[in-house]
């Protein structure tokens, strides 16, 4: 049997109507850009996750770039950020021309809100914090040091649509929530889409002047801004996704409940949910000392996995600048020699799943 990581078009055909029949109904409005569709997908994120303003982009990048921005973040500025996130998360914070300081994570892969305060400085002008694979950061505690030291909190949410921490959704705890739709999310579109929610009626405002080349008034610049605007049919798309995705996340819990409660391999570390968090499972991540090892053995068996991610932030070449060495985040390069992406998706049968967790409980390192 060939299980693939992800196969996209199965969650697709669950609802294949109701997408066909929202392309069409976009395509022949006559309006392909920042339209009703638009306007009704951001009401309605708004409105899913508890927040007042949902601002559309063109992907999740430039939600965090223009939050940062709009945010008055930049040059001279430090910005406090998990060592272990994908590259997104930090090239956000040097485009605008702010320095990261990296934090190592916890034993959820989440920023450890344990040392943050040791990394704030005078300079330190936000938390970026990262949901990472799907379930929430310790957010109360996050908060309560953003409180005390004055800072801005943005949330990287790219992963963790309709995930909570103590019943509050993710996006919804710091000043910015930006979310990623790109196809492979939970809430994923059929191409690049991006948004930021906020309960500031003034960055909102801001950030939809920025996407539009800076204007709130056509050929009015106000700002240096950019185009990221999301697109009339992928708004129509997402509409369609969005009334379906506590389903499609309840479906990727049972699937992680059953990997959590049948491989019983002793040289596979499973993942850990932490008390009050909630994980919606975008990855269903394990650790194993003998990874490239196992990769492997899992590849001969047909089922494909990946590794997210092999190359910590600080260790990449376009980083070379800060000055990082290996060794420097041993926790972070840890886990990047350690973690391995398993198969999970919406439509996966469970003759696929009982596949999978037979051959990792037959592995022998």
């Amino acid at each position: 049997m060939k299980i693939d990581l992800n196969v996209l078009k199965r969650q697709f055909e669950l609802h294949q109507k109701e997408y066909e029949d929202a392309a069409i109904k976009a395509l022949r409005s006559g309006w392909y850009i920042l339209g009703r569709e638009d306007e009704a997908f951001e009401k309605e994120f708004a409105n899913y996750v508890n927040q007042k303003h949902c601002v559309s982009l063109n992907s999740g990048l430039d939600a965090l770039i223009l939050s940062v921005r709009a945010l008055g973040i930049g040059k001279g500025d430090k910005v406090i950020v998990p060592a272990n996130t994908y590259i997104a998360t930090v090239l956000a914070i040097t485009i605008n021309g702010a320095t990261p300081i990296f934090v190592e994570p916890d034993e959820f892969y989440n920023i450890n809100a344990d040392l943050i305060e040791n990394a704030i400085t005078k300079d330190t002008k936000a938390i970026m914090v990262v949901h990472l694979y799907g379930q929430v950061a310790n957010m109360k505690a996050i908060m309560q040091i953003a409180r005390k030291y004055n800072l801005r909190v943005i949330e990287d949410c790219a992963q963790s649509h309709g995930a909570k921490f103590e019943d509050q959704m993710s996006g919804t705890f710091g000043d910015a929530g930006c979310f990623s739709f790109y196809p492979t999310k939970n809430l994923g579109a059929f191409g690049d889409s991006g948004a930021v929610v906020t309960g500031n009626e003034e960055l909102a405002k801001k950030i939809r002047a920025l996407r539009n080349y800076g204007s709130e008034i056509k050929y009015h610049n106000k700002f240096e801004g950019v185009n990221s605007r999301m697109d009339e049919i992928q708004a129509a798309f997402l509409r369609v996704k969005l009334s379906h995705l506590d389903e499609l996340n309840a479906e990727r819990k049972h699937i992680a409940g059953r990997y959590l409660n049948g491989i019983k391999n002793p040289a596979i570390i499973l993942p850990k949910t932490m008390k009050g968090s909630d994980h919606v499972y975008h990855q269903f991540v394990i650790r194993t000392k003998k990874r490239d090892e196992f990769k492997n053995y899992l590849e001969k068996n047909d089922i494909k996995t990946i590794i997210h991610y092999p190359i910590p932030p600080h260790l990449a070449e376009c980083y070379k600048h800060l000055g990082y060495k290996k060794g420097d985040f041993p926790i972070t390069e840890n886990y990047s020699d350690e973690i391995l992406s398993m198969p999970i998706f919406n439509g996966m049968t469970d003759e696929e799943i009982n596949y999978v967790i037979e051959v990792c409980n037959n592995y022998q390192n």
